[in-house]
């Protein structure tokens, strides 16, 4: 989808200049995975989990999905310089508790871990994991494009990180908390994470 495209699908259509900033945060050229490609499969299974009736406040969870990786160069602290820039720029366009929630929902991005009975956040953390259960080649390019980001990262460094955070995935009773998710993407999630560690590992 390009950027056109991209930002047909902003919610705020009173706030385009917005809705381009964020899409061209996006299509950064220093940017191989967290770029307008993942916002858009992000936002699809936004409407996905919404087309199967899982229940979340969608004005939250889709501006939230647009913000959550709108600052990203490698470096610590990207989801709380995002959530920063949701505080900043929302308030005169919703609701005060919109932004609020927003705000937390990007937060929450960081380590995916919603608590039982958090809707929107369970939607959120579902659709911005959902790649885990990706088909094996788009599974491989999301892998390699992770690695291009981090390129300024030596390759035993890197491979000791993204396998820490592989273990922790596989920690969770499940990578996924709306229903739909875990019927729909929990074992081919699993299968993915554990094939892409034994490989770090091997």
């Amino acid at each position: 989808m390009g950027r056109v495209d991209l930002l047909l699908a902003w919610p705020l259509p009173g706030a385009r200049d917005l809705g381009a900033q964020l899409v061209a945060a996006y299509a950064h050229p220093d940017r191989r995975y967290h770029d307008t490609r993942h916002l858009t499969e992000v936002l699809d299974r936004v409407h996905e989990l919404s087309a199967q009736e899982e229940a979340f406040d969608r004005m939250a969870v889709v501006l939230a999905a647009w913000f959550h990786d709108g600052v990203y160069d490698g470096r610590p602290d990207a989801e709380r310089r995002s959530a920063a820039w949701a505080a900043e720029a929302l308030p005169t366009l919703v609701e005060p508790e919109v932004v609020e929630e927003v705000v937390r929902l990007v937060l929450l991005t960081e380590g995916h871990r919603p608590a039982a009975g958090d809707d929107n956040g369970g939607a959120l953390c579902d659709a911005d994991l959902a790649i885990l259960a990706a088909p094996e080649e788009r599974y491989a390019e999301y892998t390699a494009a992770v690695r291009e980001e981090y390129a300024h990262v030596p390759d035993d460094l890197f491979a000791h990180g993204r396998a820490a955070v592989l273990r922790d995935l596989l920690a969770k009773p499940n990578l996924f908390h709306t229903a739909y998710a875990r019927d729909s993407w929990e074992q081919a999630a699993r299968a993915n994470v554990e094939r892409e560690l034994a490989v770090l590992e091997g």
